[in-house]
């Protein structure tokens, strides 16, 4: 079973790879582009290769790891 875990924002958005840094998932900004960068990652069930992506409330950002997919929604 997948969970989705809720991710609050402080502002009006928040960019792809900051989002992989808050939520531990990339130590630093050139570790999340090669996440992003990989094809492992997807916003709202679609590949997502743009660090910079703006993520705002409501999107689902899912990120497939050894292990199974972490989801995590923008709220």
């Amino acid at each position: 079973m997948d969970v989705t875990e809720d991710v609050p924002i402080s502002g009006d958005m928040i960019r792809l790879g900051q989002l992989l840094k808050y939520v531990s998932l990339a130590e630093s900004g050139a570790h999340a582009a090669a996440i992003i960068g990989s094809g492992d990652v997807r916003v709202n069930a679609e590949v997502e290769t743009r660090r910079g992506r703006q993520l705002v409330r409501g999107d689902v950002v899912s990120v497939a790891l050894p292990g199974g997919a972490a989801s995590f929604r923008i709220t």
